[in-house]
């Protein structure tokens, strides 16, 4: 087996079961509408005995690890953004999930905020180019944060971005929100904002892997789940 990323050597350093049933218990938590009690039946079947508040525990440790390490290895996309909010619930209250796809439909960046202003449309936009560069058009809804947050960016950086309010060309992304929100509806709410972000660092991880966002330099893993497990190592 190849060596495991330091990150998280140091991570399961004192784990007690083997990396891949870990590691197939996590993926399952981000790859399909499961919540943690089926996912404990389902490895007891297999013969392995685990606790799903274990299973809880290995994804919020191991799941950031796998999404910071496809943040390096991530294709490019294309410079014309569609960004857009989604509602997750966190601990009873609704939070809020920025998120942005090219026009291919290829997941540029998510951000779990508390608050939907123009501190939190600003935080994502810079995060967004941060990690692809500057882009040619962004197109959003009628947000008046959203629109804000362009306009300082722009002001600042004299960025020569074009802005677009349309509802009709941001469908792509409100489509994509669907995805996420799939995984994430059997969790029944997130019990603190520090599980939510780590599971949906996953789940937004896993969806991209789905859309061929891996580089195909990270390994030569085949299927979704193989590029998933080829993150660790």
């Amino acid at each position: 087996m190849k060596a495991m990323i330091k990150a998280l050597r140091k991570v399961i350093k004192r784990a007690h079961y083997p990396l891949e049933i870990m590691l197939t218990c996590v993926r399952w938590c981000a790859a399909y509408p499961l919540s943690l009690r089926p996912i404990e039946e389902i490895v007891a079947e297999r013969g392995v005995v685990v606790d799903h508040a274990t299973v809880h525990r290995w994804a919020i440790k191991i799941l950031p690890v796998l999404a910071a390490v496809f943040r390096r290895h991530k294709r490019p996309v294309g410079t014309s953004w569609r960004i857009d909010e989604t509602y997750i619930k966190v601990a009873g209250q609704w939070k809020y999930l920025y998120r942005a796809v090219d026009r291919d439909g290829n997941t540029i960046d998510f951000l779990l905020r508390a608050n939907r202003n123009h501190a939190a449309a600003r935080s994502f936009f810079e995060q967004a180019i941060g990690l692809h560069g500057v882009p040619e058009k962004i197109t959003i809804d009628k947000s008046g944060a959203n629109t804000a947050a362009i306009q300082s960016i722009r002001a600042d950086s004299g960025a020569d971005i074009e802005m677009r309010q349309s509802k009709y060309l941001n469908d792509i992304v409100e489509q994509d929100h669907r995805a996420v929100k799939r995984i994430v509806r059997p969790m029944l709410g997130f019990k603190s904002f520090r599980c939510a972000r780590a599971l949906i660092a996953g789940i937004e991880t896993m969806h991209m892997i789905k859309k061929g966002q891996l580089d195909g330099s990270h390994g030569q893993a085949s299927s979704a789940a193989a590029k998933f497990y080829s993150l660790a190592f």
